[in-house]
């Protein structure tokens, strides 16, 4: 039988180093901004009372998610009927042309690091919001480059022991890991392998990506950046002959310019809105909710499917929602 969540509660509160808090609402750990109360939220900065935690929450039977910086998650309106866990260690260290970095750094702050050290490859992330862990789990990546490109190797823990994977293990793609598929994996920290470069040129670079990504996705914007990814020409026949050869870049075509086809602008559900200058941009215009926000993607998700017959898959991830998202 599971424990009750007050039993729950107390063993968490034994563990050393560790911030428990019952009720904790999720909207505010998301940049949606939406989503309702967890169980129970346990947080720690530290790797041992972080396992200890994980460890026990799952030994209680009550679910267990693991979240990060939220920038991509959808959480549901009832909230989750369990333990939320966040390793919160931010921990960035520079060492010539490598640099560790834990999974509670802010990608930014990360990206800045590197910047000013001349160490080029994460320049072109500037401005994506959210945290180590999250970028390292979905290989996030921008204007032609990707966070995997600069991945030696990735640290992480199954709950019982510490271990690390290549560059290779990580089963990098295009917006996918390993981790992905192994939920139970909880990303700890990276090693990044880096190429040195001229500071100044760096600091160009990404100063003019955060002016593009700030007229796109302004900070204040209730938003997870793109909403779907982009299609693989070379995984997606459909795709492949269907889009016009003007759109594609790198081999991929904007999921965006299918939603711009199916009427996407500007398309709202209560106070879940499509952008109108962006087609793959769904944002929280006020008072939203997951429901609304779930039942929009959906809706474009039929469009796209019944013109195209192409299924669009989202970037964001859910939680609280169980099966039937899937």
């Amino acid at each position: 039988m599971p424990a009750t969540t007050e039993e729950t509660i107390q063993s968490l509160a034994a563990i050393g180093n560790l911030q428990v808090t019952a009720g904790a609402p999720l909207a505010s750990y998301t940049r949606f901004g939406i989503g309702g109360p967890a169980a129970i939220l346990a947080e720690s900065a530290r790797v041992e009372s972080f396992m200890e935690a994980l460890g026990a929450a799952r030994a209680s039977g009550m679910p267990v998610a693991v979240i990060g910086g939220g920038t991509n998650l959808i959480v549901a309106d009832e909230g989750f009927p369990g333990v939320v866990l966040r390793f919160r260690s931010d921990r960035i260290v520079a060492a010539e042309n490598r640099v560790t970095a834990d999974a509670g750094a802010e990608l930014d702050a990360l990206v800045d690091c590197t910047v000013e050290r001349g160490l080029a490859g994460l320049q072109t992330l500037a401005r994506i919001p959210g945290w180590v862990g999250g970028a390292v789990y979905g290989n996030a990546g921008a204007y032609g480059h990707s966070i995997s490109e600069t991945v030696s190797r990735v640290t992480y823990t199954d709950g019982r022991q510490v271990a690390t994977l290549t560059q290779e293990g990580c089963e990098f793609r295009y917006r996918e890991s390993v981790f992905k598929r192994r939920k139970n994996w909880i990303i700890l920290s990276v090693e990044l392998l880096l190429a040195e470069a001229d500071p100044g040129e760096l600091r160009r670079t990404a100063a003019e990506i955060r002016e593009l990504r700030d007229r796109k996705f302004p900070p204040v914007m209730k938003c997870a950046g793109s909403i779907f990814k982009n299609l693989v020409l070379a995984e997606s026949p459909r795709a492949a002959a269907q889009a016009p050869e003007a759109v594609v870049r790198e081999g991929k075509a904007p999921a965006a310019w299918f939603l711009e086809q199916v009427g996407a602008k500007g398309m709202a559900i209560g106070g879940a809105r499509v952008a109108d200058y962006h087609a793959n941009l769904i944002y929280n215009a006020g008072g939203g909710t997951a429901r609304e926000l779930v039942e929009l993607i959906a809706e474009l998700k039929s469009r796209v499917r019944e013109q195209f017959g192409i299924e669009l898959e989202e970037e964001v991830q859910y939680v609280g929602f169980e099966e039937r998202l899937k």
